[in-house]
């Protein structure tokens, strides 16, 4: 049986109906914060179980007779997020699973300075030294985070951000398909993938740019200091701790932590990835 994580989510939602495209609901099986909002994949015939990582007692029934389990990461912010992950880890492993993948990030490293980029790099460490068979999934930054910025470039014209630097967007529809390809696949390689991004890169310059071309509009690229966007987001309402949070991801792409493409994912998935350009015109569409 292929045990998936998250079967709720962005993510997780998508890599369980492409796996279903390919083996029968029978053999896959989800854990879930709340089984309510997996009443759908139940009557399809999904087994449904919950399991939530700050509670691993809930793996052990969540993770039972799984052949592969696939832990998509934590979706928790801060130092808890490392440990939730090797407890799904650690429950997998005892569950027997053959076989373990792991959503990371193609900039996962431990001197990452954009925070997750680290919990990935700790958890790959955690998963690599358990012996079992695994897969780290270094999955591109996703291309729907642009859409946190879409509300300000169509509403005032600008586009007010930290300096950056060239980002591998990447969708969540081609990264599920690449995960599905996988899941299916015992005979892929072990360790981690080579990146899974799509084919080209965009900075928030290039974003504005396109954003005049969808919209008619011009969107101006407005570059300002840290601390200022920082005091910025948080007299919009923002807590502090979250705006510095997020400032992580401008700094760490500034560094070209995030610019690396490779044709990985095309090649898993059989088709090519959505551009960034085409996802951005996708939601400018979406959000007139």
């Amino acid at each position: 049986m292929i045990v998936i994580t998250g079967a709720t989510g962005h993510l997780g939602s998508r890599i369980v109906a492409e796996v279903l495209r390919r083996v029968p609901a029978a053999a896959v099986g989800v854990s879930v914060t709340d089984v309510a909002k997996a009443t759908a994949l139940q009557a399809r015939g999904v087994r449904v179980r919950r399991g939530d990582f700050t509670d691993p007692a809930t793996l052990a029934d969540a993770f039972e007779g799984a052949d592969q389990v696939l832990i998509v990461s934590a979706a928790i912010r801060g130092a808890a997020a490392t440990g939730a992950n090797i407890a799904a880890i650690d429950a997998a492993t005892a569950a027997g699973a053959q076989r373990i993948l792991y959503t990371s990030h193609q900039g996962a490293s431990t001197d990452s300075l954009f925070p997750p980029m680290i919990t990935h790099a700790r958890t790959e460490e955690h998963l690599a030294a358990t012996g079992v068979p695994h897969v780290a999934l270094r999955n591109g930054f996703y291309s729907s985070t642009l859409r946190y910025h879409l509300d300000e470039a169509q509403a005032t014209g600008r586009l007010t951000l930290p300096a950056d630097g060239p980002v591998s967007w990447t969708g969540h529809d081609d990264l599920a398909a690449a995960a599905a390809v996988l899941l299916t696949d015992d005979s892929a390689a072990a360790g981690p993938t080579a990146p899974l991004t799509a084919p080209s890169t965009l900075d928030f310059a290039a974003v504005a740019a396109v954003a005049s071309e969808v919209t008619g509009r011009e969107v101006t690229r407005v570059v300002v200091d840290d601390e200022e966007w920082v005091r910025a987001a948080v007299s919009r309402g923002m807590p502090r701790a979250a705006a510095e949070f997020n400032l992580g991801m401008f700094r760490a792409a500034r560094r070209g932590e995030f610019m690396v493409t490779d044709p990985t994912l095309e090649t898993l998935i059989g088709r090519p990835a959505e551009s960034v350009r085409t996802a951005l015109r996708r939601m400018l569409a979406a959000h007139p």
